[in-house]
């Protein structure tokens, strides 16, 4: 079932009550710390899997930074703390860390942006608690994949995940496949600040049924 433009506004509107829509400005360039090398394959596919929907590209390097995608597992959120030079790419790596665990956080994602506000960057942090191992790895990759080709509200799936089963494997919800579809669509700016975009990317949804 199609989104409504409300619902779309929505997934980009922030706690604060601002409106931003933003996706990647340039090819996405993911590595993996942290996991076995099946586990690696995984989410390399997945995002394999979500930049082929959206028409984004991958590529094997990038000039800037090497990796744009960052994809961090670990068992305890002191872990981070100890990774080389990791401060240095995420600034006040120390106290975030101490709040997150303080918050029994098991996920958190950063994004850094280009100067005109696409998405140049992600750092993905992933600990694998209790509940974390319940679920299985292509899931995990997915829904990440997911959540990092836009830059999402920071509530956009805090009600309901943007993926669903269909007999029993977890799959892309195809109401959130046609939002990013839509957002994709060159003919749309890669930032969007103004609530008014949901009407474009609901108007593009249709357009490319």
């Amino acid at each position: 079932m199609a989104l409504t433009a409300d619902q779309i506004e929505a997934l980009f509107t922030r706690s604060d009550g601002s409106f931003l829509c933003a996706r990647w400005g340039r090819p996405i360039v993911p590595i993996v710390f942290g996991v076995e090398d099946e586990t690696l394959s995984m989410v390399k596919g997945a995002f394999e899997a979500v930049c082929a929907l959206s028409g984004h590209k991958m590529a094997e390097t990038d000039p800037e930074l090497g990796a744009n995608v960052m994809v961090f597992f670990f068992r305890d959120w002191a872990e981070l703390t100890q990774v080389p030079d990791l401060d240095r790419l995420v600034p006040d790596l120390a106290p975030l860390v101490q709040r997150l665990a303080a918050q029994d956080a098991n996920q958190y994602r950063i994004f850094r942006f280009d100067e005109d506000g696409a998405i140049r960057a992600s750092f993905i942090f992933i600990c694998m608690d209790t509940e974390m191992m319940k679920v299985p790895a292509e899931t995990l990759a997915l829904s990440q994949a997911v959540q990092t080709i836009l830059l999402w509200s920071d509530r956009a799936f805090t009600d309901a995940s943007p993926l669903a089963l269909a007999d029993g494997v977890a799959v892309l919800r195809p109401d959130i496949a046609g939002v990013i579809r839509a957002a994709y669509d060159p003919v749309l700016p890669a930032v969007a600040q103004d609530a008014s975009h949901a009407l474009r990317l609901s108007a593009r949804m249709e357009a490319l049924q």
